[in-house]
């Protein structure tokens, strides 16, 4: 039988209570994170909202915390243009075939890393480490992408973000700290190899490290733009993010064939700006709700442990 003592409960709901300097720490504290949060995220607010707006309205300082004259004109122009569609089309395949590489790529090596009994550990370790602190930098790159015959093909924007080191020492780190021993231990007993160990006990453990992964190199994959910009030639196999760059390039210019005035160009290149921010960043921001239950868990294990 439980004996209660009411003087432990006394001491216990005075330890627990609030000073007034504690009072005062919590209201500066969340003033601070409301500031911080509204630098953050009114900007963001801010491209919505002009997106929609009158380019004049704009232009002229008018818009700050509702749209005016709304206007679809911008998403209208954009979307009309068959190569936006491919753009999308060719970004989501890059995008797609990069991820399930990166990942058949670096949470076996990460796995790999993280076990002691890796034959030449220390040397895979400082082989990875190099390139993070050492490049060859652009015509050495381009000159390896030549001779492999890579030029003007989706590969050569494909291939090079396959591997991120970081993210394999994060993997790594994450191995190192979630896997129980004992876990794998036992399935060593049970008569499981390597192989049967990693599938069927590794990787079911791993979803938050594996869906973190996923959104890291997703993301980084859409948003790319320099290597198709250096090795593709064909406008066909533009990613979204190159296809929006010569959109705006071409809309920043002078007067064309459309007759349109250099201030009607420059309105339409004003809205085009912000059109282009939520046409690349929408489908980033529907992806991430799916992972947001692994992506704090996976983070703060893979990266600051070890």
């Amino acid at each position: 039988m439980t004996v209660k003592n009411p003087a432990f409960k006394i001491k216990e709901s005075h330890a627990l209570k609030d000073t007034k300097g504690d009072k005062v720490f919590f209201v500066i504290n969340a003033i601070f994170l409301g500031l911080l949060a509204l630098i953050i995220l009114y900007p963001l607010y801010f491209i919505v909202i002009a997106s929609f707006s009158d380019p004049d309205a704009v232009l002229g300082g008018q818009v700050v915390l509702a749209p005016v004259n709304v206007t679809f004109e911008g998403y209208e122009k954009v979307f009309q243009r068959q190569d936006i569609w491919t753009g999308y089309w060719n970004t989501l395949w890059y995008t797609v075939v990069t991820v399930l590489l990166a990942l058949a790529v670096t949470i076996p090596a990460g796995w790999g890393l993280s076990r002691k009994t890796t034959p030449g550990k220390k040397f895979w370790m400082l082989y990875f480490i190099i390139p993070m602190f050492f490049g060859g930098g652009l015509i050495p790159f381009y000159n390896v992408m030549s001779s492999l015959k890579l030029i003007n093909s989706p590969w050569a924007v494909i291939l090079p973000a396959v591997m991120s080191v970081w993210n394999l020492f994060m993997t790594k780190t994450f191995f190192e700290s979630s896997i129980p021993e004992g876990m794998l231990e036992a399935a060593r007993i049970d008569g499981a190899g390597k192989f049967r160990t990693f599938f069927s006990i590794v990787l079911p453990l791993s979803k938050a490290i594996i869906a973190v992964m996923a959104l890291y190199y997703a993301v980084g994959q859409w948003n790319s733009y320099f290597n198709a910009m250096i090795f593709l030639q064909d406008e066909g196999k533009y990613p979204l993010q190159l296809v929006l760059k010569e959109i705006l390039i071409a809309s920043e210019s002078t007067v064309g064939g459309s007759g349109e005035t250099i201030l009607q160009q420059y309105r339409l290149a004003n809205q085009l700006k912000y059109v282009s921010v939520i046409v690349s960043s929408l489908p980033v921001l529907c992806l991430y709700p799916f992972v947001q239950k692994y992506f704090a868990q996976g983070v703060m294990i893979g990266s600051l442990k070890g």
